[in-house]
């Protein structure tokens, strides 16, 4: 992944449609639902930041398997999630159901939500609309379907560590295509201030941590290699020698953030929590 702006043309010079398509793809070459569990306490947190109460109506954007959108469907909110893979989309009707919760789930794009202005009180998405082609309408569409005065509460990836180096690691061997911005550029108060700003009356930006526990190193990476859609997709596209390295270089991430001393893996993953509020008039 590209790190500096200079490298990065203009956005107009980007199929979005195209993109869209072949991240639709990427993603679904894995199962995120394997890598979502370490994002449970990211989406715990980020609702009791936006804290949105009974009976409010809560959407999870780029919901994957439903996390978020559970943990707010738990406080009996109105709940909706939507996403671009309808195998993720199936996992969370079926997770939805195991729990009791009463939730909506629907196939579609970040880019282009299926709703009226206004419907919504909250939005939120954990790692998921920062992956949007298009970041400028993505947001767009976030302030058009959030209510005056709604919270928008987001949880993503910054260019620096676990997350950083890891989407770094993958972009040595599968560079963004011209005309695209990190998914990073959220991570960053410059970013997502340009991204939501001009639609909100007031902005919080925080760095957290959260704890990924794996068996070992080399379990984490196993779970990568065979779940991660972007790891996936890049090792069935890659030369023999440069899949070893991908995975030497994913494995280096790992172990680089690695703070258990005892053969398993407590990994730290630092990301960037935004929680604003919409202007309310």
């Amino acid at each position: 992944m590209r790190g500096k702006e200079d490298n990065i043309v203009t956005s107009s010079t980007a199929d979005y449609a195209q993109v869209t398509e072949t991240r639709r793809r990427i993603w679904s070459s894995g199962d995120f639902s394997h890598i979502d569990r370490h994002n449970v306490v990211i989406a715990e947190a980020l609702c009791a930041a936006v804290d949105p109460g009974p009976g409010r109506r809560v959407l999870d954007i780029a919901c994957g398997a439903g996390t978020a959108a559970l943990v707010a469907g738990r406080r009996y909110c109105k709940v909706t999630g939507i996403d671009f893979v309808p195998e993720l989309i199936d996992r969370a009707h079926k997770r939805a159901g195991a729990q009791g919760i009463e939730a909506e789930f629907m196939v579609g794009d970040a880019q282009e939500l299926p709703f009226p202005d206004s419907s919504f009180d909250v939005v939120m998405s954990v790692y998921g609309v920062q992956f949007a082609p298009d970041q400028e309408r993505a947001a767009r569409e976030i302030l058009r379907v959030c209510k005056p005065g709604g919270v928008i509460g987001l949880a993503g990836p910054i260019p620096e560590g676990w997350s950083g180096e890891l989407f770094a690691a993958h972009g040595k061997y599968m560079p963004l295509p011209p005309g695209l911005r990190p998914p990073a550029r959220w991570g960053t108060e410059e970013g997502v201030h340009a991204l939501l700003g001009q639609g909100c009356s007031s902005m919080r930006n925080e760095k957290r941590t959260a704890l990924q526990y794996w068996l070992s190193p080399d379990h984490a990476v196993e779970v990568f290699t065979n779940w991660f859609g972007p790891t996936v997709s890049a090792l069935q596209n890659l030369e023999p020698v440069q899949q070893h390295n991908l995975v030497r270089e994913i494995e280096g991430v790992f172990r680089k953030y690695n703070r258990a001393t005892d053969g398993t893996a407590v990994v730290e993953n630092t990301y960037m929590q935004t929680v604003a509020r919409m202007d309310p008039s």
